[in-house]
């Protein structure tokens, strides 16, 4: 069995205004920059506030080996905008990409790691985040790709 936190697919930065932070990013020469892409509709969402999560604003870029993201929460209450809120722009999650999320869920539960946020789709896939804060500093998510695919 393979570590669950194996195969790092993007790191996640929250911020307060995501077209000025993809500007300047684009001014250190990474980029290009696209929407992060919503897929089919979630059959189980489990997230606290069905609203806030989904005004999450969200750019990605492709690197050669991971995947960047830029984060910017709407003014609702969600943990995106508790994080910016309490500690200013910075690293909110790693995402881990994973070839079973249920398996992987199941896994977590047995580390003790409680759920903060999930999703799955019809496909298999989705994503989850466990409450790691206090431990490991950052939020950590596992995550498949639809199409089983790890690519980012």
């Amino acid at each position: 069995m393979s570590p669950l936190f194996r195969q790092l697919h993007h790191v996640c930065v929250v911020v307060p205004d995501l077209d000025a932070a993809v500007g300047y990013y684009q001014r250190l020469g990474i980029g290009p920059w696209y929407d992060y892409p919503k897929g089919d509709p979630y059959v189980v969402y489990e997230v606290a506030d069905p609203v806030a999560s989904a005004a999450l604003r969200y750019k990605c870029a492709d690197l050669d080996n991971v995947q960047l993201q830029l984060c910017e929460p709407p003014l609702r209450d969600c943990p995106q905008r508790r994080f910016l809120d309490e500690f200013g722009p910075g690293v909110y999650h790693l995402g881990f990409e994973t070839p079973d999320l249920a398996d992987a869920e199941d896994r977590a539960a047995v580390l003790g790691l409680g759920t903060i946020g999930r999703g799955h789709r019809a496909d298999g896939s989705g994503f989850c985040y466990f409450d790691t804060r206090a431990e490991a500093a950052v939020v950590l998510e596992v995550r498949r790709t639809a199409g089983g695919a790890a690519s980012h």
